[in-house]
């Protein structure tokens, strides 16, 4: 089979995760007699330095005609000071809007190998951490009526949150669907105590859960699921949610599974079309050093695999080459700890390539 992959290197340490995430597809490709086409196009802040605004007519379309979306990341210190439709991290609303790409999945794994790692007590680590986030992407208060006017106390801002039964709908399916897979069950996460648009998300999702009767379903408000997250991260499975409260969520997520340089991320549409992205940002402070950890660049290519492609073998081939490096010992500066054999970016992407036999 032949695929094509629009790349998108991004900014700071993008290009250098990206770098090592396709040398082990090219890797996979080899194993697997598949061929992969890459074509790299520019967002974020490259492509404001280089075209003017974040999010080029040509990637777009460039992503449109790919079977499937690879990013780096986006931003830097570099672009802090430009206005909020201008910055870099704009490219990445646009698009999720454009290619439609209205769920987010986000898996938070505490590997064996990491349990010294996690922040948590060594007794809550131990019980294991095995989170899938799917959090909607294209609605919410990041995609809502915003404005600022003068009031009597002075300027004032606001932001709308609003969803439509049909957004919610469809991202409850995706989660059930994917509970199918794992554990059977879904942890719905919203705040229907207080808000409008959470009464009518909750009731979505009871609609959709009557045609998964062997799903077990229950539900948190938004702040008794971060506590829950440190306190038991155990209880959860599937954890379907909002745009802003998975964004903050995941995010809480991935530091108790001892880095955010280990986590990737997919965002889906109907279709197969995805876009896959390591969850981390740009830091630009270590681009170009070979610091980088490019593990969650990997592993957002194995999840490419699996979702898009529908190559589960050679997605688990993925993850079992990053699982045996990790328990070899070998770790990025991000996961170091006493004994272990500290490796630079490409070092750990040639351990995983090596690892692929």
């Amino acid at each position: 089979m032949h695929y094509n992959i629009a790349l998108i290197p991004g900014d700071g340490i993008g290009p250098a995760v990206i770098a090592e995430a396709v040398k082990v597809l090219l890797r996979i490709g080899e194993k697997f007699g598949h061929g992969f086409k890459f074509s790299e196009v520019d967002a974020g802040g490259v492509a404001i330095d280089k075209h003017g605004g974040p999010l080029p007519q040509n990637t777009i379309d460039v992503c449109k005609e790919s079977d499937s979306v690879l990013l780096g990341a986006v931003g830097g210190w570099k672009w802090d000071n430009l206005p909020g439709d201008k910055r870099p991290e704009r490219a990445l609303l646009g698009l999720r809007s454009e290619l439609g790409l209205y769920a987010n999945l986000r898996p938070a794994v505490l590997y064996d190998a990491l349990m010294d790692a996690c922040p948590l007590r060594k007794d809550i680590a131990e019980n294991g951490i095995d989170i899938m986030v799917v959090r909607e992407l294209t609605g919410g208060i990041y995609f809502g009526e915003r404005g600022r006017k003068q009031t009597e106390l002075g300027e004032a801002a606001w932001d709308t949150e609003m969803y439509a039964y049909e957004e919610v709908r469809r991202i409850a399916v995706t989660a059930f669907d994917i509970a199918r897979q794992r554990s059977k069950r879904v942890t719905n996460v919203d705040k229907a105590n207080v808000l409008e648009s959470s009464q009518l998300w909750r009731g979505a999702v009871l609609e959709v859960a009557k045609d998964y009767p062997d799903i077990e379903l229950d539900h948190m408000y938004v702040d008794n699921a971060s506590m829950q997250l440190i306190r038991d991260p155990k209880h959860f499975d599937v954890l379907v949610t909002t745009n802003m409260f998975g964004d903050i969520l995941s995010d809480e997520a991935s530091q108790i599974t001892g880095s955010i340089g280990m986590l990737p991320s997919a965002s889906l549409c109907g279709s197969g079309l995805g876009m896959y992205e390591p969850i981390h940002g740009s830091a630009p402070d270590l681009a170009g050093k070979n610091l980088a950890n490019p593990i969650a660049a990997v592993l957002s290519a194995a999840m490419m695999l699996k979702y898009s492609f529908k190559l589960d073998e050679e997605a688990k081939a993925i993850e079992d080459a990053v699982i045996n490096v990790l328990q070899r010992g070998f770790r990025t500066g991000d996961i170091i700890s006493p004994g272990m054999k500290q490796v630079g970016t490409k070092e750990m992407g040639r351990l995983i390539v090596e690892e692929i036999i």
